[in-house]
């Protein structure tokens, strides 16, 4: 269930406390880390995206990636255009939710290194959970 439970004005969801991150569990690869994290956010109800990264300049390999909420900050304010065909709706809103993957020095495994549950948003429901970005499989003909 996507359920979720508002505490102190933070939307936490409700999931299964092994498909639930904790600080410390380890991956072989980053990809791993990344993938576990999408899967908790489509089984909770909200989308992610990949928000920065930090490289070592030794050897260029990534040591710190970090996974947010797709609602994660706030968008600039869009300069006045006349030319703007379109306005795009507000979609970011400040979410905190997110989650830290780090190297580990002496392997070439990722650690969940800090990971935050709270959202500032309800969350998707059940009903409604195939509509969310990660969950659409659009085929190429719908595309167009």
């Amino acid at each position: 269930p996507l359920c979720a439970a508002n505490i102190d004005n933070e939307w936490i969801p409700s999931c299964p406390t092994h498909l639930k991150p904790v600080v410390g569990i380890k991956f072989d690869t980053l990809q791993q880390g990344i993938s576990f994290y999408e899967n908790y956010a489509r089984l909770s109800g909200f989308d992610t995206r990949l928000y920065s990264t930090k490289k070592r300049k030794s050897d260029g390999k990534v040591s710190l990636k970090y996974c947010v909420c797709n609602k994660e900050g706030f968008r600039e304010t869009p300069r006045l255009q006349s030319n703007c065909k379109k306005k795009r709706p507000i979609t970011r809103m400040g979410c905190n939710a997110r989650i830290t993957l780090k190297l580990i020095n002496d392997q070439d495994s990722y650690i969940i290194f800090s990971f935050h549950e709270g959202h500032t948003h309800p969350l998707t429901t059940p009903n409604s959970a195939h509509h969310t970005k990660q969950s659409r499989n659009l085929t190429l003909a719908h595309k167009k």
